[in-house]
């Protein structure tokens, strides 16, 4: 039973987790520079919901490369959750299999944040149908918000390094005191979940997060379903 872990194991930048972190880095500084006047990258690959006049089927994937140009921390929080856990598991499974989990993740967040779409967009729709809200503009700013970042597949990511290490000591600011990997994502799911049924949207995408994370364990528990059968 495996319960202990260093950040990268046996390689600590193995090649899908590298690349994986130079592309996020490229398309991030092409989102700041060419994104703001040469190309418009934001509107072409970051998620839109199907029925927005932006939305292309490719987004569904694209969007996970993609980060908010006014919050670099965004793109290093991510990357950074990226390398410590991401490192581990792609040690621990090669990279083939660590690319289709990581792409997986990433695409489930992306259809459970479109279906938590559809049901906002649906609400509104009723509003304005039965007349209750006389102004569209919050039923396109809905449909024509964009959605991007990798965190619903590096969510993804830590649901399987919390199932494969889950009694490894995290240390997680602001929280004084180490805590096990499998608490911590019962925390954050927990806090998504919150943070998604709230009234007050905060322009985070937490159900796209709860998706990466579901989808994760989905996938570790199919591929380890001969050898491994309980979480604790």
């Amino acid at each position: 039973m495996q319960t202990e872990f260093r950040p990268g194991g046996y390689s600590s930048l193995p090649l899908i987790v590298k690349n994986l972190l130079i592309i996020n880095g490229i398309v991030w500084l092409s989102q700041i520079t060419i994104g703001t006047s040469l190309f418009p990258v934001d509107k072409t690959f970051a998620l839109f919901y199907y029925e927005s006049p932006f939305f292309r089927p490719w987004q569904v994937l694209t969007y996970m490369f993609l980060h908010a140009p006014d919050d670099f921390f965004h793109l290093l929080f991510n990357m950074f959750a990226l390398w410590m856990f991401g490192s581990t598991l792609e040690n621990l499974w090669g990279p083939n299999r660590f690319l289709i989990f990581y792409l997986l993740c990433g695409l489930g967040a992306a259809l459970v944040h479109m279906g938590a779409l559809w049901y906002d967009v649906e609400a509104v729709r009723r509003l304005w149908t039965e007349g209750a809200i006389n102004d569209p503009s919050s039923f396109y700013a809905i449909l024509n918000r964009p959605t991007m970042g990798a965190s619903g597949a590096v969510m993804g990511i830590f649901a399987a390094f919390a199932y494969t290490f889950p009694n490894s000591q995290l240390f997680i600011l602001p929280i004084p005191f180490p805590v096990k990997a499998k608490w911590a994502l019962a925390g954050l799911v927990v806090f998504d979940l919150i943070g998604g049924f709230s009234s007050s949207p905060s322009g985070v995408a937490h159900f796209a997060h709860v998706g990466g994370a579901v989808i994760g364990i989905i996938l570790v528990l199919l591929w380890n379903r001969k050898s491994r059968s309980t979480f604790y």
